[in-house]
């Protein structure tokens, strides 16, 4: 048994496909999840909807519609038809449409077409020419602690 060829061969041929097919496939599978979990799609409100309420999301999320209340967000972006009443609080903060409140965010973007109403707290800021601004800027290490203390 332990001499011949056949009886290695056999016992080697069933192992090896076995666990290698199945083992790289698990490897596979399981680091997809990993990857795949940290990043979740954005959620997008359309231009149709509005909302009164806050939102909160570990994630990001896209603004097309009106919101009354505040957002935290880890990516918050406003879009150029959308409209927000409340306190904007991000990592990142891009804002192409209206924004009447305090916006708070490590990297705060006013495009062309946005229009802000309100306090800007900030780490980095970027003001494209055009963009519509009225309140006060203020750079802060850590803009976002300051939203999480009310």
């Amino acid at each position: 048994m332990f001499t011949k060829g056949k009886t290695p061969e056999t016992p080697a041929s069933k192992s090896s496909p076995t666990p290698a097919a199945p083992a790289k496939p698990a490897s596979a599978s399981a680091a997809a999840p990993a990857a795949a979990k940290p990043k979740p799609s954005p959620s997008i409100l359309s231009s149709d909807l509005t909302i009164t309420g806050n939102l909160t999301t570990t994630g990001d999320i896209q603004i097309e519609g009106t919101v009354e209340g505040d957002i935290r967000a880890h990516l918050l972006t406003v879009g150029e038809t959308a409209t927000v009443k409340g306190e904007c609080i991000a990592d990142d903060v891009v804002v192409n449409g209206r924004v009447v409140g305090c916006v708070r965010g490590l990297k705060v973007r006013l495009t062309a077409s946005a229009r802000v109403e309100g306090d800007i707290i900030h780490k980095t800021i970027a003001i494209e020419s055009g963009a519509h601004f009225e309140g006060s800027v203020k750079r802060e290490d850590d803009p976002l602690s300051g939203g999480k203390k009310p």
